[in-house]
């Protein structure tokens, strides 16, 4: 046969073999698998000096689909998934993650973090009506100057917490909650004074506070004794979305 009459009964086997497929391959295996039985028994068939060009052809076609199949194998992809989930895909198998758990180790990290950062300010002198670090701090500007250091929208003055963030239980309390007391005058069940919770250890809480009756303005307290007797309740700002105001 002359090289064009091969090359049209090569091609048109391919066509024939590919349109006798009573079923696409479930996936690129199946499928380099038949290319290559069919590329096998067309090189077994045109062994002739005259099929040469074709064997060239078919060996090209056939490096040029294994590049493809095995590029596409290493391809990782990460799915978002109905139910909450984050799943990625890889050649090893899949594994998920709980948006949920993603979303509670975002939050301690940037409760730390704001407990960190209130601890700096220890020593800091009290200072009624002050937000300013650099001159001192009264018990909201306090709170307002840690909330600010990380882009924190809260209340300025400490008796508009009363309906701020979440209410959680003393026993629940965690680091980065916020801790609301009455004036000086416990009989009075007003929000006046605050502090941020920067430990709770078997129910022993310790905060972190400026007093106006410390010379030392910014400290760590208990909540036992006379804090404990004016306490109002315990609140959750992180996440902090929900709980932005305008100020």
């Amino acid at each position: 046969f002359s090289m064009c009459s091969i090359k049209t009964k090569l091609n048109f086997e391919i066509v024939t073999r590919f349109l006798k497929l009573r079923f696409i391959p479930g996936n690129l295996i199946a499928l380099l698998r038949h290319f290559s039985s069919s590329f096998a028994a067309m090189y077994l068939q045109n062994r002739g000096p005259k099929s040469t060009h074709m064997r060239y052809l078919f060996f090209a076609l056939f490096t040029t689909l294994l590049i493809f199949v095995f590029g596409f194998c290493e391809k990782k992809s990460i799915k978002i998934a109905p139910e909450n989930e984050v799943i990625t895909d890889n050649p090893i198998g899949k594994k998920s993650v709980k948006k949920d758990t993603i979303r509670n180790v975002e939050t301690a990290t940037q409760a730390s973090d704001f407990v960190s950062y209130a601890k700096t300010l220890t020593g800091t002198p009290y200072l009624y009506g002050s937000v300013n670090p650099e001159k001192g701090l009264d018990c909201s500007g306090f709170i307002n100057a840690v909330s600010n250091h990380f882009g924190i929208k809260v209340p300025r003055s400490s008796v508009e917490f009363t309906n701020f963030g979440t209410t959680v239980e003393t026993s629940n309390a965690k680091p980065g909650d916020l801790i609301l007391f009455t004036g000086t005058d416990p009989g009075k069940r007003i929000v006046g004074h605050m502090g941020i919770i920067i430990n709770n250890l078997n129910g022993e809480v310790e905060f972190i506070h400026s007093s106006s009756g410390n010379a030392k303005g910014v400290i760590v307290s208990d909540l036992s004794g006379y804090y404990e007797t004016r306490l109002v309740k315990i609140i959750r700002i992180f996440p902090t979305a929900a709980n932005e105001v305008a100020v």
